[in-house]
């Protein structure tokens, strides 16, 4: 990649992430000549997204997220146990993605407590993205593929379940340089971290 198109992209994500309360699903496409297109409105299915962002429920749940953390909890710990992951860190990860609200859908398509897309649900389990059971346990799962994928470095394993592995590894495993993705690893780390304290 250029540093003209690594500049493009990151002033591209900088000006839509800029408003904390503008979230848009980031969207790539890749014609036959090679040029690379970003929107976060794609025009045909041949777009992929690349970065997954907060769906719009996400403010409304923050005033229930107490009372759904709690009901949810013991599916969370059961899936920590299961997958041998901290539950703090599942903690972390779905109140970033969904503020704990279990019918959160994305404009990407991204469904559920942990904001599984249609791919990655099938890929670890996940027969109905709706019911808490079956998407924690198949986003733990997922989580716990990218901690073994990057086991020296759990912000990189944060950032790719937001930008996906393809895109950590294609910047030779860094924090892609995604306002919305360095937003998200730092909001992950700090609950994290929080539930440690």
């Amino acid at each position: 990649m250029n540093k003209l198109l690594s500049f493009f992209i990151v002033f591209f994500y900088s000006v839509i992430t800029n408003n904390s309360l503008v979230y848009a699903d980031i969207y790539k496409y890749t014609d036959k000549s090679g040029r690379v297109y970003f929107t976060d409105r794609p025009k045909h299915k041949k777009y992929k997204v690349i970065i997954r962002t907060r769906p719009k429920s996400y403010n409304a749940a923050l005033k229930v997220m107490a009372v759904n953390k709690k009901k949810h909890a013991p599916i969370i710990l059961a899936a920590a146990k299961k997958y041998q992951v901290d539950a703090a860190l599942i903690h972390a990860v779905i109140r970033a993605e969904s503020a704990y609200d279990a019918n959160a859908v994305s404009s990407a398509g991204a469904v559920g407590l942990m904001q599984l897309m249609p791919g990655t649900a099938k890929q670890y389990g996940a027969t109905n993205r709706t019911n808490p059971k079956q998407n924690v346990f198949a986003g733990t799962r997922y989580l716990k593929y990218l901690m073994s994928l990057f086991p020296q470095d759990l912000k990189l394993a944060i950032a790719a379940y937001n930008a996906g592995e393809n895109t950590v590894k294609r910047y030779k495993n860094k924090i892609p340089p995604y306002p919305e993705t360095q937003k998200y690893v730092r909001r992950v780390l700090l609950f994290y971290q929080k539930s440690h304290v």
